[in-house]
């Protein structure tokens, strides 16, 4: 049976590979959050946070687009409170609250049969909704994360969009064969899960992960 890995472990994990990740602060107690917001710049997100917490936002343990000390306080004083025994050891992620209009999502799935694959789709509320996304085997090509984003049938939401400039194909190109990479080299890894990439900018940057291994 595998084990997960915590998101800020996670996060780490595949920003070794190349994938750009928003950058997070771990802080034990409300007022150390605070502190983290100050560093980082408001608005912010604070996620209760631990290494047995895989499914945050099912139990309300994200609180968004907090914009003044007091609020992050608030926050985080009702988060830890939140926790269950079953937690174990808990603190609490502050990270900048990255906006934008499109989310998709990215990742690792270890097949039975065939083995070692990278998937991406739209992500976000609409992963389920649209099932919309595409596989290929370990190791890929260039050739292949831009086949992987041809295949994709909400193509619309890859182009210009509500004002914002078009996905850069090439950065998203960048985060699949990173996510390759990772799961050639870390044998120990059985699946990562990043969603959502929000796309800011044009840019797609991961802001959750989940990290599956052995155990």
């Amino acid at each position: 049976m595998g084990a997960t890995l915590s998101e800020s472990d996670s996060l780490q994990l595949v920003a070794r590979y190349g994938v750009p990740v928003a950058r997070e602060q771990l802080a034990a107690t409300p007022d150390a959050a605070v502190g983290a917001a100050d560093d980082t710049g408001y608005p912010v997100v604070v996620k209760l946070h631990g290494d047995a917490i895989a499914h945050k936002t099912e139990r309300g343990l994200v609180r968004l687009a907090l914009r003044d000390a007091a609020a992050v306080h608030d926050a985080a004083t009702a988060l830890l409170a939140a926790a269950l025994p079953t937690d174990g050891d808990v603190d609490l992620l502050v990270a900048p609250m990255v906006t934008g209009a499109r989310e998709l999502i990215a990742g690792v799935h270890t097949d039975p049969q065939f083995g070692r694959c990278v998937m991406v789709g739209i992500g976000g509320v609409l992963t389920e909704a649209l099932g919309d996304v595409a596989f290929r085997l370990v190791p890929l090509t260039a050739a292949d994360a831009d086949d992987m984003l041809a295949e994709l049938q909400t193509q619309a939401l890859l182009g210009p969009l509500r004002g914002e400039e078009a996905v850069d194909r090439g950065a998203l190109r960048a985060v699949l064969l990173a996510l390759s990479r990772l799961a050639e080299e870390e044998a120990d890894v059985l699946s990562v899960d990043l969603n959502p990439l929000i796309v800011s900018a044009g840019l797609p940057i991961a802001v959750d992960a989940l990290v599956e291994t052995r155990g």
